[in-house]
């Protein structure tokens, strides 16, 4: 069973895919003309109907993409791997809903609607213009799920063809003791199908863009859509899935634990200390790994280059090979993957200047 809210950084992809099928991306790549660098790279490695969306992508049709944040905490360079995602979608004709998660952080990590609020604009608003996602496009929405009423109302309908038992089998819900955790999922799966209904876009080919964690709000969707076709004539959403970056640690990366997180927020110098101090798949000595070779595959630090801080996919199988050859050490790598986080962050900070105030009129 997955639980999207005490997810385990030991991850079994091939397993979970297998137990509640989902699909390989790696058998459609070559039909999707334009790959995204995580789609070209394996770090989306499953879907579920993503041939609706790639139809509507070739006949230059609208499709719907939503994602969530959940304002618990910081934005970590993890996170970053949604805004790229949608960022492809939007350049594709996409439709992007945004739900900004703050029942769920209430019901869930026990931060009020203001904070929520604060932690939404601040850590995620903010970074995601500066990446370059325009959340002021006709074509992109954002809103509190705790202020939007058709959410609300769409949850409370959705709600009458749900029943215990179901909740339990999907989520578990072994240790709740709050009502709210139990009505969160539904929430999401409001979120999901919002979109769709006649005050927005009508029903749609929609894509989810999620970690493994998250699939038990798709499947859980996925069955409410079904029953409410008539109703509402929603299409079953689809999704995609990509995997989860190491932290520095070695550990899940996670907004809770400083150490194994390099934030957007961090100053340059901080990251760069983060980086030189993190766990690589170099040996046990200079000597064996000269002999031997680097394990990039196990590696924090390759694994930045390879989501992140490399686009020109040659200069990163250069990297791959002098490390598993032995030429490139481990000392040296670190540098130039600092350098590079230290020219990211940099970037980022000078463009996040001026845009807090347009993240406080999206939500206004």
């Amino acid at each position: 069973m997955i639980d999207p809210w005490t997810f385990s950084s030991t991850v079994d992809y091939e397993n979970i895919m297998n137990q509640f099928g989902i699909k390989k991306f790696e058998d459609i790549k070559d039909n999707i003309k334009d790959l995204s660098l995580l789609m070209r790279r394996g770090i989306i490695f499953g879907h579920r109907d993503f041939n609706l969306i790639q139809e509507r992508i070739d006949k230059n049709k609208n499709f719907i993409c939503i994602t969530g944040m959940m304002p618990s905490g910081k934005m970590h360079i993890g996170h970053k791997m949604i805004v790229d995602q949608l960022k492809w979608y939007f350049k594709h004709g996409g439709n992007i809903f945004i739900s900004i998660a703050d029942m769920e952080a209430y019901a869930t990590r026990e931060k009020s609607f203001e904070e929520g609020k604060e932690i939404a604009i601040n850590e995620y608003l903010v970074n995601y213009l500066a990446l370059g996602l325009d959340l002021t496009h006709k074509n992109v929405n954002v809103y509190l799920q705790s202020r939007s009423k058709p959410l609300n109302d769409l949850a409370f309908k959705l709600s009458k063809k749900v029943n215990l038992s179901q909740m339990k089998a999907i989520y578990g819900f072994e240790n709740t003791t709050s009502v709210a955790h139990l009505y969160v999922p539904l929430i999401q799966v409001a979120d999901i199908l919002l979109p769709q209904t006649k005050d927005f876009c009508s029903p749609q080919p929609t894509v989810v863009p999620v970690g493994i964690d998250q699939d038990p709000h798709i499947r859980l969707t996925r069955d409410i859509a079904i029953k409410f076709k008539d109703e509402f004539g929603f299409i079953a959403p689809g999704s995609t899935y990509h995997r989860f970056i190491t932290g520095l640690t070695n550990a899940k990366m996670s907004s809770s634990k400083p150490k194994t997180a390099i934030f957007l927020n961090d100053s340059p110098k901080v990251a760069e200390k983060k980086v030189k101090t993190a766990k690589t798949g170099g040996r046990e000595s200079l000597k064996e790994q000269k002999k031997l070779g680097g394990r990039p595959d196990k590696c924090v630090v390759y694994e930045l280059l390879l989501y992140h801080l490399i686009d020109d996919d040659k200069k990163l199988e250069e990297v791959y090979k002098k490390c598993k050859a032995g030429t490139l050490l481990c000392g040296e790598c670190k540098q130039m993957t600092a350098i590079k986080i230290r020219d990211l962050l940099e970037d980022l900070a000078i463009k996040r200047d001026g845009k807090r105030e347009i993240a406080e009129n999206i939500l206004d």
